[in-house]
């Protein structure tokens, strides 16, 4: 899309949710002062949080209409997102110095505060409220009281979460069954091959498109991976695991994945000139026709929801969801499944009641059905009022647990560049394969030596700096080596489809011996 046009998609973008802000203030001032609370006393608070704007409009004129005795003051978190230093030392450094009587955490930052004694305990207000913690998304609460240490210190209005979208049309054009909720990646993966690949220009299909990980081996291996709770390293010692029977299954499904031609393969030349938002919807292979499925975040809703008034003709319109692929030995959850925003109470509160009246209005029944009435991306936790006029099955982004699975787990101390790294080498190691040149156990092999070498050499090196990158080896990749860009596969003419009887991935029980990658 051109700069004018993104220009443009911005500036309407702003000024909707701007009207939408005012439209759901003015919901929540139409039940008849129902919802305001009486009046007590006047109390002025403080919330950490990343924009004052956004704020007051996701919940700060909400929050005023029912409870206009309490004033709120935002913590700007957004000075200390750039610049040199550790983000969370700032962050620390902030909280000391302004002291915010609610604070926004991700999960880690709730973990650890919660673990250091730092956030107040939710458990005696809700017990006397007699606060609803039914309704919520399954597996939040628990979430939240695990990384608590049994005590539950705060929660989260907002989830993100993908499904994969399909298109009933194209499914009932070839005669091909429709997916169904909580797939694995083999049968998932087979089903999109099952579509003809042998189209050119506008009758070619696609089996399934994956909006945030192109048709490279690497990012799909990651996923897949991610799924089955399988990890790059071992925690304790920071060793490289990747040459596991674990990961080659894996990376073996994602290789016959890419060589079916199931997967949509982005054309580079198709960003070429001039394009108005229109061409820009219409780009997206599941928007325009011509994948039957794809892997999606929610926001994918709304550019469906744009594409079905601007071109009634040309935009997918009949179309439902199911949940993402899952482990089969863990059918009820998923890494996809995230709760990024905590509200929780700083434990140096000078008015720690109403910081819970605010949290406690914010988690309510009135307020998703509110935030409900629109849709800008992210559902409320509360699922009661998520619906489709249709019928479609909204349920699949929240029907899973969250699994909590991370492939970088011990991690954290490593050189910034070394995911980085991972994408490149794994990429340049896939196109082997896929070039015949090496066999996947082979590529494997190499991967985890060079990374060994990335993470030792930074040890020895530490002068070098967490940015000091070099592309390592003489490989090159055309699609770039970022988790945003696949390998540089082409299927070939003779490309054959992901077996029925495809060797299953890995559970967990499988990955679990030491060395394993495993999650456990």
């Amino acid at each position: 899309m051109n700069r004018s046009a993104n220009r443009a998609v911005i500036r309407l973008r702003r000024w909707i949710a701007a009207a939408l802000a005012m439209s759901l203030l003015l919901s929540a001032c139409s039940k008849g002062g129902s919802g305001k609370e009486s009046a007590g006393e006047p109390a002025t608070i403080k919330v950490l949080y990343w924009s004052d704007q956004s704020f007051q409009m996701e919940y700060g004129m909400l929050f005023y209409a029912t409870h206009p005795d309490i004033e709120i003051q935002v913590v700007n978190t957004n000075a200390i997102q750039s610049g040199e230093g550790d983000y969370n030392e700032k962050l620390d450094e902030l909280i000391r110095k302004e002291k915010p009587d609610i604070l926004l955490l991700s999960q880690d930052q709730y973990e650890k505060y919660a673990a250091d004694g730092r956030l107040v305990s939710l458990e005696s207000y809700i017990t006397r409220d007699k606060f609803d913690l039914e309704g919520f998304v399954p597996g939040m609460v628990e979430l939240l009281r695990e990384k608590g240490g049994g005590e539950l210190y705060g929660l989260a209005p907002r989830f993100y979460s993908q499904a994969v979208y399909y298109n009933k049309d194209l499914f009932d054009r070839f005669g091909i069954e429709y997916p169904t909720d909580r797939m694995s990646w083999e049968e998932l993966l087979n089903l999109a091959a099952r579509f003809p690949t042998d189209g050119e220009g506008e009758d070619r299909v696609f089996g399934l498109y994956m909006m945030y990980a192109p048709s490279g081996v690497q990012p799909l291996a990651q996923q897949i991976g991610l799924t089955h709770g399988l990890r790059v390293l071992n925690p304790a010692d920071k060793r490289v695991s990747l040459d596991t029977d674990s990961w080659a299954r894996v990376y073996e499904t994602a290789v016959k994945a890419v060589r079916s031609g199931a997967l949509y393969k982005e054309d580079p030349a198709s960003f070429t000139g001039e394009i108005v938002y229109q061409d820009y919807l219409l780009r997206d292979p599941f928007i325009g026709g011509k994948a039957a499925m794809a892997i999606g975040p929610m926001y994918l809703l709304i550019q469906i929801r744009e594409a079905s008034g601007m071109l009634p003709d040309k935009a997918v319109n009949n179309w439902d969801l199911v949940t993402v692929p899952v482990d089969p030995a863990n059918p009820d959850y998923s890494p996809d499944m995230n709760f990024y925003d905590v509200f929780a109470i700083n434990a140096e509160s000078t008015n720690p009641d109403a910081a819970w009246k605010f949290i406690r209005y914010v988690h309510s029944d009135e307020f998703a059905r509110v935030v409900s009435k629109s849709f800008m991306g992210q559902f409320p936790t509360r699922t009661k009022y998520i619906q489709d006029e249709e019928g479609r099955n909204l349920a699949a982004f929240y029907a899973l647990k969250p699994s909590g699975a991370n492939l970088y787990e011990g991690a954290d101390d490593l050189p910034g560049d070394f995911y980085m790294q991972f994408d490149f080498i794994g990429n340049e190691e896939m196109q082997a394969v896929l070039n015949d040149e090496k066999t996947v156990r082979e590529a494997l092999a190499s991967m985890q030596t060079r990374l060994q070498a990335v993470i030792d050499g930074a040890a020895e090196n530490p002068a070098s700096g967490p940015n000091a990158f070099e592309f390592p080896g003489s490989g090159e990749v055309s699609e770039g080596s970022g988790s945003a860009s696949g390998s540089a596969a082409s299927v070939p003419e003779d490309a054959e489809p992901v077996p029925a009887d495809a060797e299953s991935v890995p559970d967990r029980a499988d990955a679990g011996a030491a060395g394993e990658g495993s999650a456990e």
